[in-house]
């Protein structure tokens, strides 16, 4: 009799996905790039194309008039339920920020507690910040003007390479406190991070396509998303100046709003200055209403 031979088993190789309109789907085109050979944790990635853009900006105008129409308390519970799903995979984090972005342990765990952290400091401002920025001005007249801030609508917000997690968070939350709605470009050097973040916005409470995240070649992407005519304002981390020039140059076509952090370094985004309510009121404009008053 033949001996029986263990059978041969193939390792899967995980296949990450782009997250628009609040599922998980392939590149239009079916395009993709292999990460993790050299950490033994082979992986395919999306490459994310024009279309894959146009899909998430489409996406996110739908979502806007839901997620901008919240009361403001609703937006935070959200985000606040945000920091609770990252909190509660933060082993995960950990080990995905210490395989896919070279950090070591303390260093991942740093990061993303800062990240957890950032999320919940940014939920409470939801109900708050209008408060602050909201005026009473002065005029001559029997009238009032009352100035209160309003979103802007769809952002375009490309996160920096690194720190992969909290440069996401920095990229996407704070536009989202206002009422906007986010298409994000994820960092190319880890892009499995985003993604994996991707799975806690899916349960977050949020409607679908509140926030997209695609993943690819920045220089692919960004470009068509500056000049985009349904993305009203766009932010971006970490870029070199030239290219940082031509998307402004894009984007001033249709008057688009631009805010580019000088961020470039993990340092920077631990300090201070990155998570501060200057960055919630870079995506806001302002409303005046005149009310007359009796003499």
């Amino acid at each position: 009799m033949s001996k029986s031979r263990e059978p041969i088993r193939l390792d899967v190789r995980k296949a990450y996905a782009l997250f628009i309109n609040g599922v998980f789907v392939r590149s239009e085109s079916g395009a993709s790039d292999a990460v993790g050979a050299e950490t033994d944790e082979p992986a395919t990635v999306a490459r994310a194309t024009r279309k894959d853009m146009r899909d998430a900006v489409v996406a996110a105008r739908s979502a806007f008039g839901i997620w901008s129409a919240l009361a403001p308390m609703q937006r935070g519970l959200a985000l606040y339920h945000l920091a609770e799903l990252l909190d509660a995979r933060r082993a995960e984090f950990v080990e995905r920020l210490r395989v896919g972005a070279r950090l070591d342990a303390s260093d991942a765990l740093r990061e993303t507690t800062a990240a957890v952290d950032r999320v919940l400091w940014y939920a409470g401002w939801c109900d708050k910040y209008a408060t602050i920025v909201s005026s009473r001005d002065p005029v001559a007249g029997p009238f009032l003007t009352l100035t209160a801030p309003r979103p802007l609508g769809v952002i375009g917000s490309l996160a920096p390479d690194e720190p992969s997690l909290l440069g996401l968070v920095s990229a996407i939350v704070p536009a989202l406190v206002s009422g906007n709605t986010v298409v994000a470009i994820a960092s190319e050097s880890d892009p499995r991070t985003a993604i994996v973040f991707a799975e806690c916005l899916a349960t977050c409470d949020m409607p679908p396509g509140t926030a997209n995240i695609l993943t690819g070649r920045r220089i692919e992407i960004a470009p068509h998303l500056a000049r985009h005519r349904d993305v009203d304002a766009l932010s971006a981390y970490g870029l070199d100046t030239p290219f940082e020039a031509e998307l402004e140059r894009l984007a001033a076509a249709d008057l688009k709003r631009t805010h580019f952090s000088q961020a470039t370094s993990h340092a920077d985004f631990f300090a201070s200055e990155a998570q501060d309510l200057a960055h919630v009121v870079a995506f806001v404009t302002d409303k005046t209403i005149w009310h007359p008053t009796a003499i």
